[in-house]
């Protein structure tokens, strides 16, 4: 016997994300009988995860009502192989847009595929592909790789990885692969560069959330539970200093304030991370601590540097 080809290896990779990759239907099993049946329209893409479990993001699975966003309890997914299924809402987290699903168990069958997360990052540079259905049709593949894994956007509490790769109005929920067809994100946001149809929707500035932090959340949900998230207490305002933006507290509550912070303090580093902006801290927060643990708040009071001991809350 002969190993496989890398060729060989990646394009098996790529066809069990594609048999695991499913539609997000437009019409949810309420409102089926209200449209043309002959009409298909998806509008965003999910991930078939394992035993009828469907990841996909959290914007995707909401519909209009009465004027507010709402999170719809029953969807519809089309697979690869034309199956139209129902799945019930097993959970959403609105910290990283997330949203899982079940497929009823008679129907499972239909799910030709599964994929798993990866237990490594993926590395700047590194390649990977991706699998939806860019504005409505699909499954389509496109290919590239890892810019900035520590992008920020205000949509989430999270960091992002930033990806190369072509995607459209339609991928959000799909699954970022890497060549081994491990899921490494869940297609969170794309800037919107490239016009189609009068509209700009399409881009190859990708975003998805990185796949450590979706498993955590996903299997938490499953479970039935939720991830609690450490609170430290410190509204950020940037402020500069010289030629350089510095991280200021603007106001101390909670944790922060009886570890012993106050207004005005430069924050410098938590353990031995240096403190850029609100957003990095709060990415540290999530990702390299738990409640109750202490942490190390270095901060420059004046004109001297100060460390303080601060055992976190609970968000």
């Amino acid at each position: 016997t002969h190993a496989a080809a890398p060729d060989d290896r990646l394009a098996t990779a790529v066809e069990r994300a594609r048999r695991a990759t499913v539609g997000i239907l437009a019409q949810t099993p309420e409102a089926q009988t209200s449209v043309d049946p002959s009409r298909i329209e998806i509008r965003g893409t999910g991930v078939h995860l394992r035993d009828g479990y469907i990841v996909t993001a959290r914007h995707v699975a909401e519909r209009e009502e009465q004027g507010r966003a709402v999170i719809s309890e029953q969807i519809l997914i089309l697979t690869a192989d034309l199956h139209e299924l129902p799945a019930r809402l097993t959970g959403v987290n609105t910290f990283l847009d997330l949203a899982v699903y079940r497929v009823d168990g008679d129907s499972r069958a239909g799910l030709a595929s599964a994929t798993p997360f990866a237990e490594k990052e993926p590395d700047p540079g590194e390649e990977v592909f991706t699998v939806g259905y860019p504005l409505g049709w699909g499954p389509a593949v496109a290919y590239g790789r890892i810019g900035n894994p520590k992008t920020f956007l205000p949509t989430v509490e999270t960091r992002l990885l930033q990806a190369d790769v072509s995607v459209c109005s339609g991928n959000s929920g799909g699954g970022l692969f890497n060549a081994r067809g491990e899921m490494v994100g869940v297609v969170h946001a794309v800037i919107q560069t490239e016009q189609i149809q009068g509209e700009r929707r399409c881009s190859r500035f990708a975003f998805a959330v990185p796949g450590v932090l979706a498993q955590r959340i996903v299997t938490a949900l499953i479970q039935g539970t939720q991830v609690s998230f450490s609170r430290l207490g410190i509204r950020i305002a940037n402020v500069k200093v010289g030629t350089r933006w510095r991280a200021s507290v603007a106001d101390a509550s909670g944790p922060a304030l009886a570890g012993g912070v106050q207004k005005g303090d430069l924050l410098l580093a938590i353990d031995d991370t240096e403190i850029r902006d609100a957003a990095q801290l709060k990415n540290y927060l999530i990702e390299r601590t738990v409640p109750g643990q202490q942490v190390t708040l270095r901060v420059l009071r004046g004109d001297r540097e100060v460390q303080l001991p601060v055992t976190l809350g609970r968000s």
